[in-house]
């Protein structure tokens, strides 16, 4: 992986991560919230484990190594996710501007949740975290379709013809 692929997949991966929310933000406050059977219990909480995830490998790759995410991800409103969301994809791409490609290679050690330790390379947390995303976005759209709505598209290729 380059750092120029690297923005590329952040630039794809916030651009998605907005449509869904503009998806979210159509449904009433009881859609969002209502029971589903998938790997969180409603599309909000979909949307915040994408945001609270964001939020935890940005500061284990800043050198912190938080123990659980952030209090804000579980009761906070779609508005106050988008708030955060966006502070931290500024805050990344600040850090992803600092960075060269030899960067990418960087040892990144931190510990899970469970207080495992574990290290990895930079360049393989980046790509791990893209598709992370991109695995939870899936999700949001079969319960988006569950919900009678039509999920927007967030094919990278859609990406890369509006983003030219």
């Amino acid at each position: 992986m380059m750092i120029g692929e690297a923005r590329q997949l952040f630039g794809y991966g916030a651009w998605a991560t907005a449509r869904m929310f503009s998806a979210a933000e159509a449904l009433t406050r009881e859609e969002v919230e209502a029971p589903v059977a998938s790997s969180f219990p409603s599309i909000r909480a979909t949307l915040a484990h994408i945001v609270g995830a964001e939020w935890l490998w940005l500061r284990r790759w800043l050198g912190d190594s938080p123990a659980a995410m952030p209090a804000w991800t579980v009761e906070a409103p779609l508005a106050e996710l988008a708030v955060q969301l966006a502070a931290i994809e500024a805050e990344r791409a600040s850090f992803l501007a600092r960075l060269t490609d030899a960067d990418l290679e960087r040892v990144v050690s931190y510990r899970a949740p469970d207080g495992l330790a574990f290290s990895h390379p930079l360049g393989q947390l980046i790509q791990h975290v893209a598709n992370h995303s991109t695995y939870h976005r899936g999700q949001l759209a079969t319960l988006l379709r569950q919900s009678g709505q039509t999920p927007p598209s967030t094919d990278f290729t859609k990406y890369l013809r509006e983003a030219t």
